[in-house]
């Protein structure tokens, strides 16, 4: 079971204030750890972005080939 609390930022980060070095320590770990699924998606947008795509040609030539496959079912 899950409490949900309101926290104003600034009684938030006084709260991180005062944390013990331990403590502070494995919630910047933890921060990070967050920070980088974010960067695994940006990567993979990038990716996807800037692979590679069809030129003309290859998109006519797949059309082409389309209508004679269904030219060819028809028959």
């Amino acid at each position: 079971m899950e409490a949900l609390v309101d926290i104003k930022f600034d009684e938030l980060l006084k709260i991180v204030k005062s944390l013990p070095e331990i403590k502070l320590s494995q919630l910047k770990a933890e921060i990070e750890k967050e920070g980088k699924h974010d960067n695994n998606r940006d990567d993979f947008e990038a990716l996807l972005l800037n692979g590679p795509t069809f030129s003309k040609k290859q998109l006519d030539d797949i059309a082409k080939t389309r209508k004679a496959i269904n030219q060819w079912r028809i028959k």
